[in-house]
Order: C-alpha cells, then sequence, then structure tokens
C-alpha cells in the first residue's frame, strides 16, 4: 500500500474542553502508522454532530481511514454510532464484532457493552473504537490484522488476503 491516508478522532467531552489530554488518541495514531500508513490527528471533537461533521470532512478530504476513539458507552451523551451511522454507505459489522470479542477474549467482559460501529462512506472505511486507551489497544489490534487489505479492497484490489489465498 501506498502512501494511504488515515484521520484518527478522538471523541470526548472533556478532552475537547480541556479538562484532561487525549490518552486514547495517540495510541491509535501509533498502531496506524505501524500498520503503514500516513495518519492525521488525533483531532478532538466533542460527541454529537461535530463527529458527524469531523466524519464527512473526513470523507470530502479523502481520507482511506477514519478511526474515531470514544463516544461508543451506554451513557445518554455518547452519541457516535448514531452520528457514524448517518455518515457511513454500509456496515461492516464484523469489525466491532471482532473487536469486542478481542476485548472479551482478554479477559475484560466489559467490552460487549461498547456500541462502535464500521462501515463504508465513499472509499473511506470508518471504524468506531471504544475510549479506553486498552480498548484503542485492542481495537488497533484487531485493526491491524486486515485494515491494509480492506483499503485495498476499496480502491478496487482483489479479494487475496495477505499472506495467500484461501
Amino acid at each position: 500500500m501506498t502512501e494511504a491516508r488515515a484521520l484518527v478522532v478522538t471523541v470526548s467531552n472533556r478532552a475537547s474542553a480541556g479538562v484532561y489530554s487525549d490518552r486514547s488518541g495517540p495510541i491509535v495514531v501509533e498502531g496506524l502508522r505501524e500498520s503503514g500508513f500516513l495518519v492525521d490527528g488525533p483531532l478532538v471533537v466533542p460527541d454529537g454532530d461535530p463527529v458527524e461533521e469531523a466524519l464527512r470532512d473526513a470523507v470530502a478530504a479523502g481520507y482511506d481511514v477514519v478511526v474515531t476513539n470514544g463516544g461508543t458507552g451506554l451513557s445518554p451523551l455518547d452519541l457516535t454510532p448514531e452520528r457514524t451511522r448517518r455518515v457511513l454507505d454500509y456496515e461492516v459489522p464484523g469489525v466491532p464484532e471482532a473487536i469486542r470479542a478481542y476485548g472479551v477474549a482478554h479477559g475484560i467482559p466489559t467490552s460487549v457493552l461498547s456500541r462502535g460501529i464500521a462501515g463504508v462512506a465513499g472509499r473511506t472505511f470508518v471504524v468506531n473504537l471504544p475510549g479506553s486507551p486498552g480498548g484503542c489497544k485492542d481495537g488497533v489490534a484487531v485493526l491491524q490484522g486486515f485494515l491494509v487489505h480492506a483499503v485495498d479492497q476499496l480502491h478496487g484490489g482483489d479479494h487475496t488476503p495477505p499472506g495467500g489465498s484461501r
């Protein structure tokens, strides 16, 4: 993959207000860089309409991947999945399922409470990760297994996964 671009968007009402610094976004940035992406961000926004605006701007800017972190819980203020869904052309449900399963398999039963979704908007792959540093580490571990291949497919590549045929 040559020069695929990614944007990391941290969704946090408190971090966006300067109450504390973003500890999760940098974890996602580093993981995407390790996978070979040119990464911008983290862009820190409050939950709600600013998430949808950031996603629409990223799609319009031609990013290959946008990974959000935060806003996927059960709180009434956690609106990231709903705002993401408004932007997507279609969902890819296996991705958030795999992220939740990874967390559970690694001893974090509350992983199942993440309502994050994933899908495609235009030619941009969008994924919601939880806001905790541990949830971001787990999410990045899952993404590193397929994200380059997903971007390749979105750009017309064939269906042969990395490492050979299946």
